[in-house]
């Protein structure tokens, strides 16, 4: 991918592949050298690398469906390179490859240039730094109690209308 072309799509709302279990719909926040930080509904922040992306797709009549802002104080781990957001990721809960057969979560325990280490239960997983196509840590970004509110009810009704 482009870095220049992923710079002018901060802020907007994009969706990641076209298709399959790592395509997901989210705003991208943030741009590095060789990876890009997306906010996602369901996932919260979600860096992906940008050799393992196919295709960014934008809405260019309208947006595509996305309510989710992050909250004021808010802080998500950023640096230059992917390498970097490993290393700022060092003993956090993390969940690499989401969605795929190839998903593992676990304490992100050791970075080198060539693998990493996850704990995961009684398993320690080396796994090929090249192979990381996403991480995600602990931290997801909820909707604000009004908007969970507002579609419990919308629930509620539909779950009524069809008794």
């Amino acid at each position: 991918m482009n870095l220049a072309l992923l710079q002018t799509l901060v802020g907007k709302v994009v969706k990641v592949d076209r298709g399959g279990p790592e395509s997901k719909v989210g705003k991208l926040v943030a741009v590095g050298e060789d990876f890009f930080t997306i906010l996602i509904e369901k996932d919260g922040i979600v860096y992906y690398k940008m050799q393992h992306v196919k295709s960014l797709t934008e809405n260019a009549k309208k947006s595509l469906p996305f309510e989710l802002e992050i909250p004021a104080g808010f802080e998500f781990k950023y640096s230059t390179s992917f390498i970097g957001i490993l290393d700022s990721l060092k003993y956090f809960w993390v969940k690499i490859n989401r969605g795929g057969k190839d998903s593992i979560e676990g304490v992100l325990e050791d970075i080198t240039s060539d693998y990493i280490t996850v704990v995961s239960n009684e398993e320690i997983i080396r796994l090929s730094t090249f192979h990381i196509r996403n991480i995600s840590y602990g931290l997801v970004v909820e909707k604000p109690e009004k908007e969970e509110k507002n579609e419990e009810k919308k629930e509620e009704k539909d779950s009524n209308k069809e008794s």
